[in-house]
């Protein structure tokens, strides 16, 4: 159930499925036709008996806060909560029977608060849009711990989003003059096989949370071509928020445990994640 308190919203299905509803909301969509998306791509969730009334928990709040809740989802809830149901999980879960009373608590107040009505439904709140902070094939270089300087290559930038990610691939360069164009093309993509790092290459999504802190940093040296568009949405890498951690710090970790370690056999060029060929980086 992934539940980490009694209160309605305190586990994963409940958060989840109310966080679903209101992106979809502030995105404009209807109340009836949110709810409609949600049960149609939510059917495994509500057919396990263990989640479903997190599920209908969750639909029945935010239609509350929109001052739509429909007759059904409420009967639904009330029908789990006055039965015992609801309990009745919990107690098969193994849940303390101090937990139990707190819930039930929690549950009869919930109800309760279905039967008020709101006074007045919730605003739709507009989406910010950012862009991202680097360009598409830009060649970033940063002062390695060793005084020699490292670089990282922008494979993508996602602009006029919620987020403005930039993808980008830190490099093996490391060197006393600052890189060139031609240095960034030729490098190699640093692979991680220090501590516990299984042979990865470092690249991340950068989310700029406070990008604006360590920008002082990096220095935009160059501009290369990247003929490859990356897809945010069905990607496997990983995503990061600060650059000075995992992009300067990684390649100083790295580079140190390679003075008593052997770096990672896997070999993974700059040319092949800008230049469209065969291989693929997942």
């Amino acid at each position: 159930m992934g539940a980490w308190g009694t209160a309605i919203s305190s586990n994963d299905t409940y958060a989840d499925i109310y966080g679903k509803f209101f992106d979809l909301y502030n995105d404009g969509l209807d109340v009836s036709e949110i709810s409609k998306n949600l049960i149609a791509d939510n059917q495994e969730t509500i057919n396990d008996k263990d989640n479903c009334n997190n599920f209908w928990f969750a639909l029945a709040k935010a239609q509350w806060e929109c001052k739509q809740l429909d007759k059904d989802i409420f009967d639904q809830v009330k029908k789990v909560i006055e039965t015992g149901e609801d309990l009745g999980v919990w107690r098969q879960l193994d849940a303390d029977e101090k937990d139990i009373k707190k819930r039930k608590v929690v549950l009869d107040k919930f109800l309760t608060d279905l039967q008020t009505e709101r006074p007045k439904a919730k605003s739709r709140k507009n989406k910010i849009i950012c862009q991202p902070v680097f360009e598409k094939g830009d060649c970033l270089t940063f002062k390695l711990e060793n005084g020699n300087y490292g670089g990282a290559v922008v494979l993508e930038a996602i602009k006029d989003s919620e987020y403005g990610h930039n993808l980008i691939a830190t490099t093996r360069i490391d060197q006393p003059s600052k890189p060139t164009k031609k240095d960034f093309e030729n490098a190699e993509v640093l692979v991680m096989n220090y501590a516990s790092c299984d042979n990865e290459p470092n690249v991340k999504w950068y989310l700029p949370i406070r990008h604006k802190q360590i920008a002082h940093l990096i220095e935009r040296v160059e501009n290369i071509e990247v003929h490859i568009n990356y897809d945010i949405k069905n990607s496997m890498l990983g995503f990061v928020g600060d650059f000075d951690i995992w992009v300067i710090q990684v390649v100083d970790q790295q580079l140190k445990s390679e003075e008593t370690k052997p770096r990672s056999k896997t070999n993974q060029t700059i040319k092949a994640l800008t230049k469209k060929s065969k291989w693929k980086l997942w």
